[in-house]
């Protein structure tokens, strides 16, 4: 046995309920891989959990959260070949999800336990491997927000060079959008109600940006910038409240890729608005975590880090996480 660091959370407890405690980490089981974390990120997601958004998402009665992270392999357990010592690997968002659109339900930092611990056993076909070209805290904002927005352009319409994709906000899912967007050769519509990160988005190469709070016909300024034309893939991290805006903009042939809830209710129960199809966007399996990596290693792709918070701190990376005043992803340090 080893002795390790974890916060656990029980859902709807609520933030201020964030405990750190020292946990036993035995050897790991046949098919497990140990792995020694070093970084972790919040997503959306991990609110959802704390606040008991959702019922049945966290396993009771806690569960150790967050549901991305990167480290090292420090040990193998018997008839493990995917992985070896000194490997440096992310577990995937959902374990055993290899291939397929379904996902299986052990998703880390709900139903089984996730990210915020420093050294933890997994399965070891559930680990994907991370390319030089990352390091381990851009490798952590992956699995996630990176593979969402990866699936939200390649998936069920892939992107060609020339075309527009919408991108609301500047979340990490949004920005990682943008980015593998720009490499694959598209052009990006950033909208936010900050001026600032809207600058900021037009140094990472968004084509047009919106404040919509001070222009709150957006639909009509984003078509007015693109000379009449709408866009091929819409970026959906708002929900219901923002469906029929989004709809107003997407042109013929083109896809609502339907993801969050941060304005309101999912989009999932909309099959089209406004003659688009909505297609369910469920962050992804190894196969597609696999192929983003290698997408981000060749185009030089690097995620987008606000703020780094130690573990001793994750209450105050969540309360960033819910405050809204962030650019991209929130990380968690765990060396």
């Amino acid at each position: 046995m080893t002795m390790t660091t974890a916060a656990f959370i029980k859902g709807g407890a609520g933030i201020d309920a964030i405990a750190l405690r020292a946990i036993e980490v035995p050897a790991p089981a046949p098919g497990e891989a140990t792995v020694r974390l070093r970084a972790a990120a919040l997503n959306y997601r991990d609110l959802i959990v704390i606040r008991g958004l959702m019922a049945g998402l966290a396993k009771e009665p806690e569960v150790i959260p967050l549901s991305c992270g990167a480290g090292e392999v420090v040990a193998v357990g018997e008839g493990v070949t995917r992985v070896k010592l000194g490997d440096r690997v992310s577990p995937l968002f959902a374990t055993g999800w290899f291939e397929g659109l379904r996902p299986t339900m052990t998703m880390l930092g709900g139903s089984v336990d996730g990210t915020a611990r420093r050294l933890g056993n997994f399965e070891a076909e559930s680990l994907v491997l991370i390319p030089d070209e990352l390091g381990d805290l851009e490798a952590a904002t992956l699995p996630c927000a990176g593979l969402t927005a990866w699936n939200a352009l390649f998936l069920h319409r892939p992107i060609q060079p020339g075309e527009w994709v919408l991108c609301p906000g500047t979340g990490g899912v949004s920005l990682a959008a943008l980015q593998f967007a720009k490499a694959a050769g598209g052009h990006v519509v950033v909208t936010s109600s900050s001026d600032a990160k809207l600058a900021r988005a037009r140094a990472l190469g968004a084509d047009v940006t919106i404040n919509y709070r001070t222009t709150p016909d957006w639909p009509a300024a984003l078509r007015k910038a693109l000379g009449g034309r709408g866009v091929q893939i819409a970026v959906d991290v708002i929900g219901a409240s923002a469906l029929e805006k989004t709809a107003a903009v997407v042109d013929p042939g083109g896809v609502i890729a339907a993801i969050g809830m941060l304005g309101s209710d999912f989009s999932w129960h909309n099959t089209e608005t406004g003659g688009h199809p909505v297609v369910r966007i469920n962050v992804g399996n190894r196969a597609e975590h696999e192929a983003m990596l290698a997408f981000c290693a060749k185009h030089a792709i690097r995620p987008v880090v606000d703020a780094v918070y130690d573990l001793e701190r994750l209450a105050d990376a969540y309360r960033h996480l819910e405050s809204g005043r962030f650019f991209g992803k929130i990380g968690v340090r765990l060396l």
